[in-house]
């Protein structure tokens, strides 16, 4: 799928979760609700970090193309060094480790390592990433159009007003996790589904995407997970466009309802 696709669902699944956690007892506050949702929908841009043309590609200037190109090189060894005699060869690495539940669970697994011991700072440079990647998602027409400077200074204010917000009591930096000391520890979950959300949209065109490596299935360790090829559709076709995109809309209304109390 592409970018703006991939921000709405990422939205949508925290709103989703959102609900899920208030219909169990354990409701999130306000700003936990958004705030995940933002970083769930810059989370779901993630993954391409192995494709140097991505929205995420030209989210930071020449530093993320920087960081996309070694991605890509990164990726496309690991595919090499781990192929079953079923994988094709190929080059570049895009869809490879970066669309994997690996590749999830150790990303989100580190920002809440560094959320919790990095202090402040670390909390606004996660936040600060993630509030540009869900600009460039879900705002993608005006960010088009916009200078990446506008861009970032929104992003960097978005992160120090939110930070603020959390940080007042009852507000949710310790959501979830209560104990002294795991203040932040939850920012990791919204990178994990982020990132899920997108190998899931993914599986859902033409290619499919090899979320469940390196678990082999038959001959391949990369096998490209998806429904069956009928049910496929190209990325940014008229399907994720005008069905797909108005979906994810409409159950993040219902998620968010839900998970404020109003359903």
């Amino acid at each position: 799928m592409m970018g703006p696709a991939h921000s709405l669902s990422g939205a949508a699944a925290w709103l989703g979760v959102g609900a899920a956690t208030a219909a169990a007892g354990y409701p999130m506050p306000w700003p936990v609700l958004v705030v995940g949702a933002l970083i769930c929908a810059g989370a779901a841009l993630a993954p391409d970090l192995d494709h140097k043309s991505a929205t995420i590609s030209r989210a930071f200037g020449p530093l993320s193309r920087a960081v996309c190109g070694v991605v890509d090189n990164i990726s496309h060894a690991v595919y090499k060094a781990t192929k079953m005699r079923g994988d094709s060869n190929r080059n570049g690495g895009h869809r490879t480790l970066t669309h994997t539940w690996v590749w999830a669970v150790l990303v989100g697994g580190g920002m809440s390592l560094l959320a919790v011991t990095g202090g402040r700072w670390a909390v606004l440079g996660i936040l600060f990433v993630h509030m540009v990647l869900a600009i460039e998602g879900l705002l993608w027409r005006a960010a088009r159009v916009s200078s990446d400077v506008l861009v970032w200074l929104l992003g960097a204010a978005t992160a120090w007003i939110l930070a603020g917000v959390l940080d007042q009591p009852g507000n949710g930096a310790g959501w979830l996790f209560t104990d002294p000391g795991q203040e932040y520890l939850w920012l990791g979950l919204p990178i994990v589904l982020g990132a899920l959300v997108h190998d899931i949209g993914d599986a859902l065109t033409v290619s499919g995407c090899p979320i469940l490596w390196p678990i082999p299935i038959g001959r391949k360790r990369w096998y490209p997970i998806g429904p069956p090829k009928p049910m496929r559709f190209r990325a940014g076709s008229w399907v994720e466009l005008k069905v797909l995109m108005p979906v994810f809309m409409l159950l993040g209304g219902i998620g968010g309802l839900g998970a404020l109390g109003y359903l």
